[in-house]
């Protein structure tokens, strides 16, 4: 590794997810092959194709903030990563010794909820004639809409609150690039700290499209599984039975430091980010290129970026959405980019067990990479029963398995042919 770049280490983690709400909870989880998929109960979708998703449960926002009152016209996006940050800068002990100034945020953090019921209200109560008379529509909204809560909706009012709350006054970003956008903003993160424009960034994301909205748009791309009838062992990577994803939510978030930073206050040390790539595959809006090309290059560019051989990775934490496209290409690309040595890298998708978090599942996949590497142990691909000839990796199917873990590879592919790959390394000092 360069001398001049600055080394970047992982001192606090987060996490609200459909499995649990806290990082140790959810890694008992995928060691016991959970699941936190089932019936759609945040809004009635008993006319909808897909009647399920991964719900995150039993969250209560006063358990992690002392005025939740202060947030009551924010989404559960914004709720979710109040709640894993606080986690994670708890953690980390970073909030009392942090210069303000050299302390940022990054984030990959989705749009808000969507108003459903009064957004349909509206339209209805507007109608004229068959059609909806604009101006009677934007009267009766200045009326019946909360202004707070619309702007509540922005993607980047949730990186403006965790700057507020834990008085981060450095670099403050946040990006949407769909699937993955937490794995990038964690790897801009990154940069920024490599590059000294920070010390420290409490990076990841958060998000939910668990609302009408949502699971109309994913199921209109035929992207979610209709498995209606077993929702538990609908989500199945690399799976040949496999029919579309599992509409997740919540939030993960790392706190990331500069190693010397670190080293100073004696903080704890989940791992290094040592490798970080980024590509486009310039192809099509919602297509993968068939052959792999944008994450090919990607995984290679993470290879290079932390110095390391195609032999060098232990586990690779797939993307794996349990599409028939998506997991058919990745695997391409694994072994595009590794070659022969794709096949002695173990594989798995967690999404088996959580769904997918679209904007969020990248930080909580880096955190189950660095948890991979604190256990010595692999989360497996759960629902894994009928081998795909496309597919042909080990998928760590089924049950979880020990193994030594020293680096770990991340990916993240999102919509727009965005590509990510992030490397985690156990720090040696």
């Amino acid at each position: 590794m360069s001398a001049l770049k600055r080394r970047v280490v992982v001192t606090g983690i987060g996490c609200i997810t459909p499995l649990g709400l806290t990082p140790d909870k959810v890694w008992e989880e995928f060691c016991n092959s959970g699941c936190g998929i089932g019936p759609i109960t945040h809004f009635d979708a008993s006319n909808f194709p897909t009647k399920f998703a991964a719900e995150v449960r039993g969250f209560e926002l006063s358990n992690y903030v002392d005025d939740p009152d202060r947030f009551r016209d924010a989404g559960r996006n914004i709720e979710f990563a109040i709640g894993a940050s606080a986690q994670a800068v708890k953690d980390s002990g970073i909030d009392s010794v942090a210069d303000p100034t050299r302390f940022g945020v990054y984030l990959g953090a989705g749009e808000g909820e969507q108003q459903f019921s009064l957004f349909m209200n509206l339209i209805a109560d507007a109608q004229k004639e068959g059609d909806v008379d604009l101006g009677e529509f934007a009267r009766l909204g200045m009326e019946r809409l909360n202004p707070r809560t619309e702007f509540e909706q922005e993607p980047n009012m949730t990186a403006a609150h965790l700057a507020s709350l834990f008085d981060a006054q450095g670099p403050n970003l946040n990006c949407l690039t769909a699937c993955a956008a937490s794995s990038q903003a964690i790897g801009e993160a990154t940069e920024l700290i490599r590059r000294n424009d920070a010390d420290v960034m409490l990076s990841g994301g958060a998000h939910s499209m668990i609302h009408p909205f949502g699971v109309t748009g994913f199921n209109l791309l035929t992207a979610l599984s209709t498995h209606n009838e077993a929702p538990e062992r609908a989500s199945r990577p690399f799976d040949n039975a496999r029919d579309g994803f599992v509409l997740g939510e919540g939030a993960g978030m790392l706190v990331l430091e500069e190693l010397e930073h670190a080293k100073k206050r004696g903080a704890k040390i989940y791992g290094e980010i040592i490798g970080y790539g980024s590509t486009a595959d310039a192809y099509r809006v919602t297509d993968i290129h068939p052959d792999g090309r944008g994450a090919t290059a990607c995984i290679k560019q993470a290879l290079a970026d932390a110095e390391l051989n195609s032999d060098d990775i232990d586990y690779i934490n797939a993307h794996g959405t349990s599409t028939k496209v998506n997991d058919k290409v990745e695997t391409l690309a694994i072994k595009n980019a590794l070659g022969h040595d794709a096949y002695d890298s173990p594989v798995s998708s967690v999404k088996s067990m959580m769904g997918h978090l679209i904007a969020a599942a990248g930080s909580v996949e880096a955190i189950t990479c660095l948890l991979s590497i604190s256990n010595n142990a692999l989360p497996p691909t759960t629902n894994y029963e009928t081998p795909d000839p496309d597919c042909d990796l080990d998928y760590v199917p089924n049950t979880a398995r020990e193994k030594n873990v020293r680096r770990t590879l991340s990916n993240s592919f999102g919509f727009g042919g965005q590509n990510i790959s992030l490397i985690f390394s156990e720090f040696t000092g």
